[in-house]
């Protein structure tokens, strides 16, 4: 029985560690600056535009995007506009992702012009030695007002010795940009150039990097995703930045629920860099495609492809099938992926069945309980029996406490002659540890999930429970700090999880009974902060977990008392 008390012991103490080290030692992003625009500084790549030379310099974003000429991006997901100064993909929103849960919020912004707080856009061009290629300032000429699916555009720009440089600019109905950068070639001799493509993001109320979900600066390099460069790495390296020479893959940023990734063309070579830009608070990502030389009377094309977008799991499988490499790793799956990606089918799958996603939640949990009942069946038999013989095992603690040695054989014994196997309860305990850690990183990144309600108090399952006793569960005016912030489910998660432990044979040592009295509210007040989806599962997992305890403990102590007027039988006879 220690040996088991022991396990599950460590089992908690390990969940407590998992989902509790985010909160108590998060991992911050740079800090929180007012940037101007970014500039294009690495290898055969021009600047950009300086842009303000001050904060007080920064102009509103109404006012910048009435200026010049721009072509309007009209899809089912986004929303925006492409400036003509620069060529620059500057303006676009997530129609269908409201900023919060107000009825009239604005849908939540992604890219920004330069000039503007926080600027953050895309831009594609040719970078080369002897000839005049377009940069910031180029004023670019449009064939159509709007871009929209079905409707590309092309944007086009010819300099003084002969070349003329195109954009052909494509957009589906999801998130997905496909750029051919194309440069005819009506001059009198060859000339030499380099495709790049960068995305420039000034970083300002950017989000924190939290334990076990990667934030912030990442690509595919040679078919493998890397979660190794983070802000503090780029801010360490400067302006020389991390390079990685790819073939292939994508580079760009990850945000907890956005994404932009600049993909080349599939088997292209190209050297990829993620760096600092040179004033404060701004970050680059950027490819910069290999040497071409093109001949006079000749023209060659590159494609580029751009997501910027939410990362919802069915356009990010269907970009991979169409070619894209491992788009889907800019979710940070972690350590169970084989494991979470099931899960989150199943869970889009349940969703789009019953509309709600509290009520799928409910759902799952209820067939991860059903998957688990065999297993369960053998851990609570092993605990029926341990409770049984509890006053027997105590009886014998007391006889043999100066005797340890003796006291474990004693208690070998009984445990044979009883027929009882103090570990077989342990199974079913490590396996929902993958379980419920998949379940934890699938709530806590699933944009699905995002501003979803349940019912009553419960309208966004993404963050944490906001009814709370400590302001009288909102009647006093003012909000608690994060941490006295416990809501109704961490509180049922608290007294669910002492009942639990409550029919649980009593650990005989002390110090285990008064680690497992404490740990119901250790853990009510770690997971307070977690979205409420999270403590939804948790509360229901621990209220079908004791029904299904009560119900093998009385069908073990029936089942053993027939057993015990059997063998009562057979002796006198």
């Amino acid at each position: 029985m220690t040996d088991n008390r022991n396990m599950i012991l460590a089992i908690v103490l390990s969940a407590i560690v998992l989902i509790g080290w985010s909160i108590l030692f998060p991992t911050s992003g740079p800090e929180t600056t007012v940037v101007e625009d970014a500039e294009v500084e690495a290898v055969a790549v021009p600047e950009a535009d300086p842009g303000p030379d001050s904060p007080q310099a920064l102009r509103e974003l109404n006012e910048v995007l009435v200026e010049g000429g721009r072509v309007d991006i009209e899809t089912p997901n986004l929303s925006g506009s492409i400036n003509l100064a620069g060529a620059r993909i500057d303006d676009l929103t997530l129609t269908n992702h409201k900023q919060d849960m107000r009825e009239d919020s604005p849908p939540v912004r992604l890219f920004t012009p330069a000039g503007v707080e926080n600027s953050y856009f895309a831009q594609f061009g040719w970078a080369g030695e002897g000839i005049e290629t377009p940069g910031a300032d180029t004023v670019w000429s449009a064939s159509s007002d709007t871009l929209t699916p079905g409707n590309p555009v092309t944007l086009s720009w010819s300099n003084e010795t002969g070349q003329t440089f195109e954009l052909e600019i494509a957009i589906d109905e999801g998130y997905l940009f496909t750029v051919d950068q194309r440069v005819v070639n009506r001059g009198d001799g060859a000339v030499g150039f380099s495709p790049y493509a960068l995305a420039s993001r000034g970083f300002g109320q950017g989000e924190e990097t939290f334990g076990f979900i990667h934030l912030g600066p990442m690509g595919v390099f040679n078919d493998e995703a890397d979660y190794d460069i983070d802000w503090d790495d780029l801010d360490e390296a400067g302006t020389a930045g991390e390079t990685r020479d790819s073939t292939g893959g994508w580079v760009g940023f990850t945000d907890k629920y956005w994404l932009t990734a600049l993909i080349p063309s599939s088997g292209e070579r190209v050297e990829a860099s993620l760096r600092k830009g040179q004033r404060p608070g701004t970050y680059q990502a950027q490819y910069v495609g290999q040497q071409q030389i093109l001949n006079s009377g000749r023209q060659l094309t590159t494609t580029t492809r751009l997501f910027a977008g939410a990362k919802e799991k069915d356009w990010l499988d269907n970009y991979e099938d169409a070619g894209v490499p491992r788009l889907s790793k800019a979710i940070d799956w972690g350590w169970f992926e084989w494991f979470m990606r099931p899960i989150f089918a199943l869970l889009l799958v349940l969703f789009k069945m019953v509309g709600n996603f509290g009520v799928a939640i409910l759902i799952l949990t209820f067939l991860v309980r059903f998957a688990l009942f065999p297993l369960a069946n053998k851990q609570f038999k092993s605990m029926a029996g341990m409770r049984r013989i509890q006053p027997k095992l105590k009886a014998l603690q007391d006889r043999y406490k100066d005797d340890k040695p003796r006291l474990q054989q004693e208690m070998l014994k009984m445990y044979q002659a009883e027929k009882i196997n103090p570990a077989a309860g342990c199974l079913p305990i490590l396996l929902q540890i993958p379980i419920f850690y998949a379940l934890y990183k699938v709530l806590m990144v699933s944009v699905e999930m995002r501003h979803q309600p349940f019912f009553g108090w419960l309208q966004d399952l993404s963050a944490p429970d906001p009814l709370t006793p400590v302001n009288l569960f909102g009647l006093l005016d003012f909000t608690p700090p994060g941490f006295l912030a416990i809501g109704i489910l961490p509180i049922l998660l608290g007294i669910t999880m002492w009942l639990q432990f409550k029919l649980n044979p009593a650990p005989m040592d002390e110090t285990q009974k008064t680690i497992f009295g404490i740990m119901p509210w250790v853990l009510m007040v770690i997971m307070a902060p977690f979205a409420a989806g999270l403590q939804l599962y948790w509360v229901t997992s621990n209220i079908l977990t004791m029904a299904q305890q009560k119900w093998f403990y009385h069908r073990y102590d029936m089942q053993h008392a027939g057993d015990t007027v059997v063998e009562a039988k057979a002796k006198k006879s």
